[in-house]
């Protein structure tokens, strides 16, 4: 129901009509409006508008939305309306490239210049429809491979991802974080559900078909807390969908993602209604401040380099290199597709599927190893030069995506001017100095420094270097020792500290947290004679 500016009220319907001739395949959806001015009912129909929707876009969504429940669906709505309406729906979107829509509602409870938040229920089925938009031509007979990840939002979490997964693991044992509702599913070629990453699943698909694939989150928000006292909030999730070319030189050609909440089943929905309720409650010029709450989610696009990147830190961090078994499942294609001769989708050792990373942004923590573009142009402190298409990616990349639309018309320049209190005005407090120390690029204070030195003959200069570990380990500290004395890691062996009475003290991880921060050492190497590997011997400076 619409209203005109004199309140007189209208109910709003559409018609689809199929064209033949030169037309054929496209779909004309024309909207009308009624006119009902008393209670008689005077009714006057006026044809709106028209448009053409490529490959019947909107068409192939009615009446696919899932994942609301009751107090969402009390009245009833059509997904081809709820699409167009999204901002995103745009004919410079619909030109190429790749469109990834959950079939879940965003919460109204969101402001303007924030992210999107969507609610989910422990279980249940959800669509996400994927898409290839533009020409098809160069796609007739070939396949694309993509990952759907759960991940962590909170940089806090993303660096602890594998010990939060295994700890699930123990808790739920059997149990997986991700899955993908099989019936459900259409047009996929092939599906892997990942023995060993139990936040991913993979599957093939031709991007010449309406694709959809339903997957169900098991896992809850509020499990990975760090006090579980009841009522406490829970931390968000990313759904994030990356898209490869399956062959041999398989390469990453699009990723997207979308912030979530995990409730209990019932929970999103009893969520959402609290949500409107609080919005109802508020002000006209309040609800200004606050985005429309959409009946689906379009998976915002995050840059391939800061994929590429998080995906290189990962693996630099995992403790094997080694394909992990996968558990495949043939799927049948849909009825309304022609068979299709199933390929086994099997992980070749040359090229492995890339690892899981809680990201980023999204896909999004710092990587240790980068490609030469993230390191020329996102790393370390804003450039005084960089132009706005650079402050964005540089925003997104140190996880500030919410505020690129916000700063999208700013230098480097032009962001560095602004003080901490105007960045915390923008950006809110917590928010705004982290960015802030983003853009001083203030470093984060070690755990423990130490000072080592050289041996040298009585009166020498003795120049002392500074160590600095953040992991406090045996493995951390061979390895900066390594780097500090051009040698190799593995030529690296025991390393001891002297004790009282010049006693030699094996260090262990339980021996460098005991170690006094800013002591100093001298450094003495001892050749192995059983190997080339060298004793590294630790003498305290007074």
């Amino acid at each position: 129901m619409i209203r005109s500016p004199d309140g007189t009220p209208h109910a709003l319907s559409f018609t689809w009509n199929d064209e033949t001739g030169a037309g054929a395949g496209k779909r004309t959806k024309t909207s009308h409006i009624s006119s009902h001015s008393t209670p008689s009912t005077t009714t006057t129909t006026t044809s709106l508008s028209s448009w053409d929707i490529d490959g019947g876009l909107a068409a192939d969504f009615d009446g696919s939305l899932s994942g609301l429940g009751t107090e969402l669906g009390t009245s009833s709505y059509n997904m081809s309306e709820a699409l167009l309406a999204l901002p995103v729906f745009k004919q410079e979107n619909l030109e190429s490239g790749f469109q990834y829509i959950l079939g879940a509602a965003t919460s109204p409870a969101v402001k303007m210049n924030e992210e999107t938040l969507t609610y989910l229920n422990q279980g249940q089925s959800y669509e996400i429809k994927l898409k290839k938009l533009g020409d098809l031509s160069e796609y007739q007979g070939k396949f694309l491979r993509s990952q759907v990840k759960v991940l962590f939002h909170e940089r806090r979490l993303q660096y602890m991802e594998r010990e939060q997964i295994e700890a699930w693991k123990r808790n739920r044992p059997g149990e997986r974080i991700l899955d993908i509702d099989v019936p459900l599913s259409y047009a996929l070629i092939d599906m892997n559900l990942d023995a060993i990453r139990l936040n991913q699943t993979e599957f093939i698909w031709d991007p010449t078909k309406e694709t959809g694939v339903y997957i169900r989150v098991h896992c809850i928000s509020t499990e990975f807390t760090a006090k579980k006292h009841g009522g406490e909030k829970g931390v968000p999730f990313r759904i994030q969908v990356e898209t490869y070319s399956n062959g041999p030189d398989s390469k990453l050609l699009h990723c997207a993602s979308c912030q979530v909440k995990v409730f209990k089943p019932k929970g999103a929905d009893r969520k959402h209604k609290t949500d409107r309720e609080k919005m109802e409650k508020r002000s006209e010029a309040e609800k200004e401040k606050y985005q429309p709450s959409y009946e689906c989610t379009v998976l915002t696009e995050v840059p391939l380099d800061q994929v590429l990147a998080a995906q290189a830190s990962q693996l630099l961090k995992s403790p094997t290199n080694i394909s992990p078994s996968v558990c495949s499942i043939t799927t049948v294609p849909s009825t309304t597709d022609s068979p299709t001769p199933v390929q086994p989708l099997s992980p070749s050792p040359a090229t492995p599927s890339p690892p899981t990373h809680l990201p980023s942004r999204i896909i999004t923590s710092t990587p240790q190893v980068l490609t030469p573009e993230a390191d020329q142009t996102t790393t370390g402190p804003l450039p005084g030069d960089s132009t706005s298409q650079e402050v964005a990616r540089w925003l997104h990349f140190n996880r500030f995506t919410s505020y690129t639309r916000v700063f999208q018309n700013f230098s480097g320049a032009d962001l560095l001017r602004l003080s901490r209190d105007d960045l915390i005005q923008i950006c809110g407090l917590a928010d705004g100095i982290r960015l802030d120390n983003a853009l001083q690029s203030r470093a984060v204070r070690p755990r423990l420094t130490l000072y080592v030195c050289q041996e040298v003959e009585s009166g020498e200069l003795i120049v002392y270097h500074a160590v600095y570990l953040e992991a406090m380990t045996v493995m951390e500290l061979s390895q900066k020792l390594s780097l500090l004395f051009g040698i190799q890691r593995s030529q690296i062996g025991d390393i001891y500290i002297q004790g009282p009475s010049g006693i030699h003290v094996l260090v262990t991880d339980e021996v460098i947290h005991n170690v006094g921060d800013q002591t100093r050492f001298a450094v003495e190497g001892m050749k192995d004679d059983g190997s080339d590997k060298y004793k590294i011997l630790l003498k305290t400076v007074d």
